[in-house]
Order: C-alpha cells, then structure tokens, then sequence
C-alpha cells in the first residue's frame, strides 16, 4: 500500500486556516439551494460544483424539458459575479458573441462594444443549434479566458465559467460541436428524468405556487470566495501512484481498436483538477482512488471519438471509459482514514 508524503493535518489546517466557516460548509449549502430547483438530481448538481471548484466548463446534453437551462441558472445564480445569457440560434455570428467594434458617434472613433461572453458565468443555451463558425468563436475563451478582437486581446473576468446545454444531435436544426471544442468542456453531464416522487413534489410545488425559480437564488459564496475555493483546491495533494494510474487509462485510450482518437494531455489535466476538486468538497487535504473513479466518465467519455464501425455496431464511448478504468490496475492508498481501494462493482 502507499502512503501520501505529508500530514494530512496539518495540510487541511492550514487550507481552511483563515475561514470563518470551513468552505465545505458553503459549497453543502450551495449544493442543496441548487437541488432545491432541480429536485433529485444532487449527483449532477454535485459534479457540477466540482467542475466549479476545478475551474472547468460544463456541457449538458440531454431531451427538452428535462432542466439543463434551470440547473446552469441556478448555478449561476448561487455563486454570485456578473451572469450572461446567449441563446444560440443558426444565424449568430462570431461578433454576437464575443463582441466587435463599433463608431462611437460623439468621439467618431471605434470603440469595443464587448459581448455578452464578458461575464463570471456565461450560460451557451443550445449550443449546437447555431453554425460552427460560431462555435469556433468560443474557442479562445475557453481555453486561454481571453478573445481576441481585430487583433487585439482582452481578458475575461475571473473567474469565469462557460455552462453550456444542447440537445441531441438526433434533433432537427442541431450541428455537431468541434473536437476542439469538444475537448475544452472539463465535464459533459446528463440530467435525465426525475424520479417519481421527485416529478410529483414538483407538481406540487407549482400547484401550490410555492417553487423555486432560478433567479431568485442570492449568491451562496462572492466571487473572491470562489476563486480562493479553486486556488485551495489546486493545493490538494496527488499521490505519484495515482498520476500514474492517470497516465495508463490514457495510454490504453489511444490503443483501443474501437477509439478513433484518445485522450489527450488536456483531459487529464482536466481529470487532474476535477479529482482534487472532488477532494475539497470532502474536506481532504489529499486525493484518493475514489476522487479519480467519481470524476472519470464525466471528464473522459465525451473526448473519445469512436471508430465508425464501433459506433455503428452499438459501442458506447461512456461504457468504454468504464471498461478502461476498470481493467487499469488502480493502487491503493493508505491514509489517515485507512485503506482506500477501488469502490464495489
């Protein structure tokens, strides 16, 4: 078994030194006002916040109606900064949404009319209905959190966070996204159906006028919380095992006869941080094997491309994350809590 190199200890006691409260306190309380707007869905709430802390972007895929505006609002809303909309349609184009320049009638000079990308959190709603023209003009932002305008470079604010929903690439007026862009989301979730006892509360809630709408949440934490939140969480401690665990699954990504392209250097960095954000929110100091198995489908599966006759024939690029993940070998931690091995199943 391996032991993490430092005192847990003394590694927790000095990130949480300085709060009033310890921030798992507010992100627990986070997490529940947003549940509190999508009932039943604490798990993907949860990986969002996650993605949160890691300093990703979020993409929701999934059928009409089923909340992927409400939750990116909502999270919008709890985590306080300045909150953008953009509704993609087939007729955007790049300059509506990152801005352009424009006469300024009194000086007579062109002047940057920024974009509705100028913003903390920016929520992408139907990403994939507009052109890949389009698309590309995010590009930049989510990556370098900068865009570039007639050759000059403007900063986003920080922190920032793209949330973006499409639907089904089966639906009609839906384009594929880029590999490239693809590949900038540190996380693609799925909010699915609620359950019955979920969907019947719901009912009631309307029925009785009493639900929650989005934007009526106040911010749970500012945005100076939240960047310290993700500075903190940055420090949480990688065992090299584990690095090494990380660096197998992509190797055996790249050989797999039914992956068309693997992961790259980019999804374990976003893997990387994901895992040590999962940390945080459990209030450790030090990731574990769980960190990396909680956070693997939804950092990876989405970056692998499949083979046309893999995908023909029924493969799934979630299920061949799971398979790969589960036949690396993954070591064992020893820690202050006891032995941490890979979870059941």
């Amino acid at each position: 078994m391996l032991s993490p190199q430092f005192s847990e200890d003394r590694k927790e006691r000095a990130i949480h030194a300085h709060w009033p409260e310890a921030p798992q306190v507010l992100l627990s309380r986070l997490l529940s006002k947003v549940e509190g707007v999508l009932l039943g869905k604490r798990e993907t709430i949860r990986q969002m916040l996650t993605a949160l802390l890691a300093g990703g972007h979020v993409l929701l895929e999934d059928v009409p109606g089923v909340g992927k505006t409400m939750l990116a609002q909502a999270m919008a809303r709890a985590v306080g900064g300045d909150f953008k909309r953009i509704q993609f349609t087939s007729d955007m184009l790049p300059a509506d949404v990152v801005g352009g320049l424009a006469l300024d009638g009194r000086s007579g000079e062109l002047v940057y009319r920024p974009g509705p990308i100028i913003a903390n959190v920016v929520l992408a709603d139907e990403i994939n209905r507009t052109s890949p023209r389009t698309q590309s003009a995010l590009l930049e932002a989510m990556e370098e959190r900068s865009v570039t305008i007639e050759g000059k470079t403007r900063s986003l604010p920080v922190p920032f966070m793209l949330i973006a929903t499409q639907n089904p690439l089966s639906f009609e007026g839906t384009n594929t996204l880029p590999e490239a862009q693809l590949d900038r989301f540190m996380m693609s979730l799925s909010i699915g159906y609620p359950g019955t006892a979920e969907e019947r509360k719901m009912l009631e809630q309307y029925a009785e006028g009493s639900r929650i709408q989005p934007e009526r949440l106040r911010p749970v934490i500012s945005t100076a919380e939240w960047l310290q939140m993700q500075a903190e969480a940055r420090q949480i401690h990688m065992h090299e095992a584990l690095l090494d665990y990380m660096v197998q699954v992509a190797d055996a990504s790249r050989r797999c006869p039914e992956a068309a392209m693997g992961l790259s250097p980019r999804a374990l960095r976003d893997w990387l941080r994901a895992a040590q954000a999962s940390a945080y929110l459990e209030g450790r100091g030090y990731a574990i094997p769980d960190d990396l198995l909680g956070t693997a489908e939804a950092v990876l599966a989405h970056r692998l491309t499949l083979r046309y006759g893999a995908a023909s024939a029924g493969h799934d690029a979630a299920a061949l994350i799971r398979r790969i993940v589960r036949e690396c070998p993954l070591p064992g931690l020893t820690g202050r809590g006891g032995v941490f091995g890979r979870r059941g199943g």
